[in-house]
């Protein structure tokens, strides 16, 4: 019998669920564990797949896991995951790529207006008891440049054409099918940055993405712009960042994502930055398309076919 750990964190109770009464009904031994409140250790040693959304697999947790060797990641990103360790014990690694798409893309549109409008700012004036008038900008008919266009950065063009908006590019990957079909131009960073009025990251963090956006690079920035990044906090050198906010180089950040998570507080606590805990991909719909991708790699693991979305 298939000896599967999962690890997922304490909101995706219900897909949790799904996945065990799934998975055992496919034959496979389940031990379900919360993440960050349970230690994985205590549950590894006997497991031959692990599912695990945030839970760091690295070279520590595979010298205990002898038998492992499938990981399945709830999820998109994989940095969490050793890829270099696990190929070099032929583990196999999946993700499910492009589900989180459209929740992603929507809390896009969530932070840009919410920071153009200072929506937490206003909520918590009318809860004390306050009644100020706040200034805010339109996004109708502005620059969004989009860093990334991946499936994200498609679902983020596709929204702006609701408001009008003037789309730029830039990226490694050029779909020129879809650009052309959302109306969306490729572009150099530079002339991205020092043009838009709203910056989106949607790339990967990998090596070449490290630190993209640095001092240098904000300074091409207009001092009326907004950034804006979904993807992984690594790719924003942080403390070069919080200078730039500091100086009033650009207007403002709306951030979901972080280099460490809970964040650095100076950078959290600028008057000129919004801030949710990294909630891009956590709606119920995304959290089901990723379950029944897992799924049915779990039936292929366990039949010996081919498995989709294979990272290594």
């Amino acid at each position: 019998m298939t000896k599967v750990l999962l690890s997922l964190s304490e909101v995706f109770k219900k897909q949790e669920k799904q996945l065990c009464a799934e998975l055992a009904e496919l034959g496979a031994e389940v031990i379900s564990i919360v993440t960050k409140k349970e230690s994985i250790f205590d549950y590894v040693q006997d497991a031959e797949v692990i599912i695990t959304g945030v839970e760091k697999i690295d070279q520590e947790v595979m010298n205990v896991a002898p038998n492992l060797q499938y990981i399945a990641k709830f999820g998109t990103g994989v940095d969490n995951i050793d890829l270099k360790e696990a190929e070099k014990r032929g583990i196999k690694v999946t993700n499910t790529p492009g589900q989180n798409a459209s929740s992603v893309a929507d809390l896009v549109f969530g932070l840009m207006l919410a920071a153009s409008r200072h929506l937490a700012e206003s909520n918590n004036i009318v809860k004390s008891g306050s009644w100020k008038l706040l200034m805010g900008n339109e996004i109708e008919g502005k620059r969004l440049g989009i860093i990334g266009f991946g499936e994200i950065g498609k679902k983020v063009a596709k929204r702006a054409i609701g408001f009008d908006m003037d789309i730029i590019a830039y990226g490694n990957h050029k779909d020129y099918a879809a650009a052309q079909k959302l109306g969306v131009q490729f572009t150099e960073l530079e002339d991205l940055l020092q043009t838009s009025d709203y910056v989106v990251i949607c790339t990967n963090l990998k090596k070449s993405t490290y630190h993209l956006l640095n001092k240098e690079r904000f300074y091409l920035m207009k001092k009326s712009a907004y950034l804006i990044n979904i993807s992984r906090g690594d790719i924003i050198d942080e403390s070069a960042l919080i200078t730039c906010l500091k100086e009033n180089r650009i207007k403002g950040a709306a951030l979901d994502v972080f280099s460490s998570e809970p964040p650095n507080l100076e950078l959290a606590q600028l008057k000129n930055v919004l801030c949710s805990n990294h909630i891009g991909g956590a709606t119920e719909e995304c959290a089901d398309r990723i379950k029944e991708v897992i799924i049915g790699n779990m039936k292929n693991y366990l039949a010996n076919k081919s498995l989709d979305y294979i990272v290594i």
